[in-house]
């Protein structure tokens, strides 16, 4: 199994280098591979912050990358419930993430105003 970092992963979605896109590809393609939940919230950061993408465009990019079927990550459901409600929300991903867990049947507490009005 091949565990990817962000770097690898946004070179792959942003295709700004083609040939590590195409190495990050060939991996993809020929390997079961796993992206830790921790490097898909770095790598929303980046295409957030840095790159000024929209939130549905990296909710659509990042959600088309789990569903490839040779890719695993900590907890799909969850994941993929928080990238919906970060393309739908203003809360940062962490937070939406929290909310895929809650949806997910688990108990989430937090003191932050913004989270409580969606759990």
């Amino acid at each position: 199994m091949v565990i990817f970092d962000a770097n690898a992963i946004l070179r792959y979605i942003l295709e700004d280098n083609i040939e590590m896109a195409n190495t990050v590809d060939n991996i993809i393609n020929n390997n079961d591979c796993f992206i830790p939940t921790e490097v898909i919230a770095e790598i929303v950061y980046v295409l957030s912050g840095v790159y000024k993408i929209p939130r549905e465009t990296i909710k659509k990019a990042v959600a088309g990358l789990l569903d490839l079927g040779h890719i695993t990550t900590s907890n799909h459901v969850v994941t993929m419930i928080g990238l919906q409600m970060y393309a739908t929300t203003k809360l940062d991903f962490v937070d939406c993430l929290l909310i895929g867990y809650q949806k997910a049947g688990y108990k989430v507490f937090s003191f932050d105003k913004a989270l409580n009005k969606h759990l």
